[in-house]
């Protein structure tokens, strides 16, 4: 244990004023003390001189004590910097060096010993001059980057491979790291000659590095692309005019892009040319997959990279329609089109039928000729992650313009319903419940409301629909649902519930979380025809970090965690992406809405939930959802809607203005309103009402108004009216949820908020409530 770090530590803490005094950014203070104590030595007498003079000593012996203390702090701290980089790169399978900024060599590991098989010399561009051509330029300008930022890469093609020299700042040192990211011995470079031609590029075609099979395929060294081919192909793949040592070669030319924007070309050899004898052994050195196809569409050869990509599934005489599938088409009618020269050279996107994993590739095909016959390259590219994201883009397209539909659907719907409703509220109250036309107008209020609870699903999933959120115990909630739930799974299911004993609140619509439940439960019944168990559990979950499942990221805090578990038949992979979607259901016609799923997931994701799925054909699935922990109190919100009935013969006076561009709707609530016994103005539009308050003379005691109106809005038309009649209370109904206009109503004062569709006895009392 280094006890002399400790106690410079503790010593520096303790007087670090005096440290920063002597050495920190005010040194002048030490000077103005020595001076100021050489003058008062010639004006004070003796004893006071010999006080300043111990004074004076004092502050030296301190500074000099200071100083050293950090000088043993600061050698004490290289020291465990250096001793943990040692052991960090000791067992480092690539050779790693430690050197001072300078680039002194400090130690190196046992590869870098094995790896360079010399002294070690006193700098590390001495180290590395047997392997790139300038290696003290390369090493000042990695040292200098790494010295900014903190660490610094760069990837060195050289005639043995490509390297990648790396450094990374450690303390006050710097960690050097080489490795070998392609090496041409492994590929056969140096044994038999079976070099696949490559040439290294700069973005301005200039050629910066040539192999020995392609120096030997031109016969010279060259600087300039454009004196091997006349120009690059516009993609990859295509046939070009290639000149050699012994005369022009039709090739295939390929390019892997490489650091500092370079480009690496290779040129692919064909059965005609110079290049018959190295078969296609020369491609196993590309890293790009690739697959020489006859004719017929068998498979004639392949490199390893198409080997790892396809799978154990590609070899020599199979079928690439076994392979792939997913053009639209036969495979093999579009190899023939491109051996007609029928087709542009344009890729196209396929997938391959692996049984463990799904891979989407890119695929490009050029016509080749070996020996007179011809012959067909694949030039492949994974592009599984390409696929996702564009499924993503997609399904997120997809889920918006559906929510948008949902969401405009519902408002007209919405003014339909309720004047269908309103207007049987009116005749009701004309008929006695003796009366033989009664029964049918009640038929005709109960479908109404049921076609208003499908409204309300549309609205959910495109979380568009009004939440009264509060403070929820999940405990408590499934507690109030036991009897209903165990009602709504039969007798053949049962129903099994486990609680963290001290759950969590969350804030929540208890009545919408209450629908949640009821729908996950009833799907997961459905799904054990032949009957089993359902548990559903709660626990306290903590997130420590976040995680991404699905194309979402949950992060990290704190959660109440709802699992609904069956035993049932499972989900089938093809329609698991499916299940959140409004109005798709595999069960047979009137037996589901296809709605279930979607409104839960429209009410969790609305509540700042998350929902999941696990699944196992056969076995079973689970669905878990999290919902944020609530830890602040917040009272719930008053009901806007809740008032006492409507009581028989009460009349009440007062003047309604009642602002709604839909005829039906304003005819249904002026009748109703006058039935109580306001006055009511009407107007079917804001502009109309703000004329018709321009009369100074006109006392009007409630602003009743549509939201969404062609022109001015509802807000918009309220906040101008209110500047010359403050005060007046206001009720705005709306097809759409709240949440769209939430904002825009916080800013008025007196108002709420009534949607639609709303009955007679709501829209009165909810008057009432306001000019009361």
């Amino acid at each position: 244990m280094d006890v002399v770090p400790q106690v410079g530590e503790n010593v520096l803490a303790k007087y670090g004023a005096v440290r920063e005094i002597f050495f920190g950014k005010r040194p002048l203070l030490l000077l103005a003390f020595v001076v100021s104590a050489a003058l008062l030595s010639l004006i004070a007498p003796a004893r006071s001189l010999a006080m300043v003079l111990q004074a004076t000593s004092a502050a030296v012996a301190i500074a000099v004590f200071v100083k050293c203390v950090d000088a043993a702090l600061r050698q004490s701290q290289k020291k465990r910097h250096r001793s943990a980089a040692t052991a960090t790169i000791a067992e480092d399978p690539h050779p790693c060096v430690l050197t001072t900024v300078a680039g002194e060599i400090i130690t190196q590991n046992t590869a870098a010993i094995e790896a360079f098989n010399r002294p070690m010399p006193a700098l590390v561009s001495d180290l590395f001059v047997t392997l790139f051509a300038d290696p003290v330029a390369l090493t000042a300008r990695l040292a200098l980057r790494a010295s900014d930022t903190g660490a610094a890469k760069d990837d060195i093609t050289t005639r043995d491979g490509t390297m990648r020299l790396s450094v990374h700042r450690v303390g006050a040192d710097l960690l050097w790291r080489l490795e070998t990211l392609y090496s041409a011995s492994d590929a056969g470079v140096g044994t038999k000659g079976y070099a696949l031609p490559m040439v290294m590029v700069s973005q301005a075609d200039v050629i910066l590095f040539m192999n020995a099979a392609a120096r030997a395929m031109v016969g010279k060294r060259v600087t300039a692309l454009s004196q091997i081919v006349g120009a690059l192909p516009s993609s990859a793949g295509k046939l070009v005019t290639v000149q050699t040592a012994t005369g022009p070669l039709c090739m295939t030319i390929t390019e892997m892009p490489a650091s500092a924007n370079r480009r690496a070309l290779y040129f692919l050899p064909h059965g005609d040319d110079g290049y018959k004898e190295t078969g296609w052994s020369a491609l196993q050195q590309i890293p790009i997959p690739l697959i020489k196809v006859a004719p017929r569409g068998e498979v004639i050869s392949f490199n390893d990279p198409a080997q790892r990509l396809v799978g154990t599934e590609l070899s020599k005489g199979t079928a690439l329609s076994d392979l792939m599938e997913g053009l639209g088409r036969s495979l093999g009618g579009w190899l023939q089109d491109t051996l007609d020269g029928r087709l542009p050279q344009k890729p196209e996107f396929l997938r391959l039928k692996r049984s463990d994993k799904e891979i989407f590739v890119q695929v490009r095909l050029s016509l080749i000729s070996e020996g007179g016959a011809p012959a067909l390259i694949a030039v492949l590219h994974d592009a599984t992650e390409l696929k996702s994201l564009e499924a993503q883009f997609t399904q997120s397209q997809k889920m918006q313009a559906i929510g948008q539909l949902a969401g405009g659907v519902a408002h007209d719907f919405n003014n339909l319903l309720t004047a269908i409703s309103g207007h049987c509220d009116l005749l009701l109250l004309r008929h006695d419940p003796s009366d033989r036309d009664y029964s049918d107008l009640v038929q005709i209020d109960q479908n109404a409301n049921r076609a208003a609870a499908l409204v309300g699903q549309l609205l959910a999933f495109s979380r568009k629909q009004t939440l009264r959120p509060e403070t929820v115990n999940m405990r408590d909630t499934l507690a109030d649902l036991t009897h209903l739930l165990n009602r709504l799974v039969g007798e053949t299911v049962t129903l099994t519930l486990s609680h963290d004993p001290i759950l969590q609140p969350i804030r929540a619509d208890k009545r919408q979380l209450e629908q949640v439940l009821m729908n996950l439960i009833v799907n997961a019944r459905d799904a054990m025809p032949a009957g089993g168990e359902i548990k559903v559990t709660t626990e306290n979950t903590q997130l420590t970090e976040s995680f991404t499942r699905d194309r979402v990221t949950v992060p990290a805090g704190k959660y109440v965690t709802v699992q609904v578990a069956d035993e049932g038949e499972g989900i089938a992979p093809d329609r698991l992406p499916k299940v959140f979607e409004p109005f798709y259901t595999t069960k047979r016609t009137g037996e589901g809405t296809g709605l279930g799923l979607s409104t839960a997931y429209g009410i969790v994701k609305q509540s700042g939930g998350y929902i999941f799925i696990d699944t196992v054909v056969g076995k079973g699935t689970i669905f878990t959802l999290y919902f944020p922990c609530h830890t602040n109190a917040i009272d719930p919100p008053k009901p806007l809607k809740e008032s006492p009935p409507l009581t028989g013969g009460k009349r009440d006076d007062g003047t309604v203005l009642l602002v709604e561009d839909e005829a039906p709707v304003r005819a249904f609530a002026s009748r109703a309103l006058r039935m109580r016994g306001y006055t009511v103005l009407e107007a079917d539009s804001a502009e109309m009402a703000l004329k018709t308050l321009e009369d100074e003379a006109l006392t009007v005691d409630v602003f009743v108004t549509d939201v969404i109106m062609p022109g001015m809005d509802g807000p918009t038309w309220v906040r101008e009216a209110l500047k010359e009649r403050p005060g007046v209370p206001v009720v705005f109904v709306s097809g759409y949820a709240e949440d769209s206009f939430g904002d825009a109503q916080m800013t008025i004062p007196n108002s709420v908020f009534l949607p639609k569709p709303f009955s007679l006895v709501e829209l009165t009392n909810t008057v009432n409530s306001q000019m009361q």
